[in-house]
């Protein structure tokens, strides 16, 4: 069965919003067996929301709506329900007592526009909202579920785990999916499609389809079978063509699934009981907040250091002047003396460095924006390595970030052979 999904919203439109729900919405119906055929984003309007419930009733057997349920009158979406399914609005006293409750416990008067979120369509089956006002909506027309939920993320995600998905597991009967995630960086699409061409070929003779899924930096190779007869059977095809891709591209696969490279590195730290610092100049402290965004890292991460400025390399990790003046800041022995400064001062095991031109401007002929030397200093020593990014800032120090996090990791791995 296939599912449609209806974002609705100005501030979607107009970008001042990025629409997380629809890929949050995707991936938790995909784990259930539904798959999403369309995703669309429509403005508030009671006739592009009657429109749109049409074009996809007529195509999908559930189609999710997500946003204008807001207490505020340019939210509309309850009025073109009723229109569309020829109902009318009532207040719900069940739905008005939790509000009011709600309120109460916050110490919050109750606004008439609070009370209107009560108001919902008569032949609605209410789906409970317990992280905000805007109650789901769950209608049936023409063998189609249509199902209206709030557009704030955490109030709409709440719903779905808790409310939702169990009713649409009961309600439909659904064939079984399964994916396998492998993730890999240090290599572009195009080139890895070369890489992995006869492998990918070899899928097909075993019923497995193969999505690329590029990402600046890193590109997810999803493995998906569609209605899955014998479960057992197909993760042990799925595992043995994944130890055939591993073969091909060891050096480029980082992990699995959910997997990001400062939780793969979290692992290997945590698992050796060894620490990591960083000294960062170009990359501004980016690779420290990737490493804190896991739980927990304060057990291999001690702090960091942000010297953007050639005296500050020196006065706190030691660089020496005159290297900086004979190499030039942005090079491999700046970069190493900046990752040995750092690992020593912070009494760490291992040390991460970056120095480069970031952009837009500042490069030159020698030095071209986007060049980012990336040092490495451990028990094994230290070393560096190049890289050359493109001309947008913003691009240039998140692929550094993530091709220092690599380089560890790799270092990592040889070090443990």
């Amino acid at each position: 069965m296939v599912a449609e999904i209806i974002s609705i919203g100005d501030e979607l439109l107009i970008g001042q919003t990025v629409n997380t729900n629809a890929a949050w919405i995707g991936e938790a119906l995909n784990k259930i067996g539904i798959r999403v055929s369309r995703g669309i984003t429509i403005a508030d309007e009671h006739d592009e929301i009657i429109r749109a419930l049409a074009e996809s009733g007529a195509s999908a057997q559930l189609v999710l709506l997500t946003g204008g349920l807001g207490p505020t009158k340019d939210d509309v979406t309850k009025r073109a329900l009723c229109t569309y399914f020829n109902t009318e609005l009532v207040m719900n006293q069940e739905v008005l007592e939790r509000i009011t409750e709600m309120f109460s416990f916050r110490n919050i008067p109750l606004l008439e526009g609070n009370k209107s979120q009560a108001e919902l369509p008569a032949s609605c089956t209410v789906i409970p909202n317990h992280r905000g006002t805007a109650s789901g909506m769950w209608f049936e027309k023409n063998g189609v579920v249509y199902v209206s939920m709030p557009g704030v993320p955490f109030e709409m995600e709440h719903m779905m785990e808790k409310e939702l998905l169990h009713r649409l597991e009961a309600h439909f009967k659904r064939p079984r999916i399964l994916h396998r995630t492998i993730l890999t960086t240090g290599v572009g699409e195009s080139l890895l499609a070369e890489k992995i061409a006869d492998w990918e070929e070899s899928l097909r003779a075993e019923n497995l389809s193969l999505a690329y899924l590029p990402a600046p930096g890193l590109v997810k190779l999803r493995i998906s079978v569609y209605d899955v007869r014998d479960e057992e059977k197909v993760k042990a095809v799925i595992a043995e063509k994944e130890k055939q891709l591993n073969a091909l591209i060891a050096e480029h696969i980082y992990g699995y699934e959910q997997d990001t490279l400062q939780s793969v590195i979290a692992r290997m730290l945590t698992e050796r009981q060894e620490t990591v610092t960083v000294a960062e100049s170009c990359t501004g402290g980016t690779i420290a907040q990737m490493l804190t965004s896991v739980a927990g890292a304060s057990v291999y991460f001690p702090g960091s250091l942000v010297t953007y400025r050639e005296e500050q390399k020196s006065a706190l990790l030691g660089v020496e002047p005159t290297l900086i003046k004979k190499y030039g800041v942005v090079s491999g022995q700046v970069a190493e003396a900046m990752a040995s400064g750092a690992r020593q001062r912070m009494k760490t095991d291992w040390a991460i460095a970056t120095t480069g031109v970031a952009g837009p401007a500042g490069g030159t002929e020698e030095t071209p924006v986007g060049t980012v030397w990336i040092g490495i200093a451990g028990v094994f020593g230290v070393k560096s390595v190049c890289y050359q990014f493109g001309r947008r800032r913003e691009f240039n120090i998140l692929m550094a970030a993530q091709a220092a996090l690599n380089e560890l990791r790799k270092t990592l791995i040889a070090q443990h052979v």
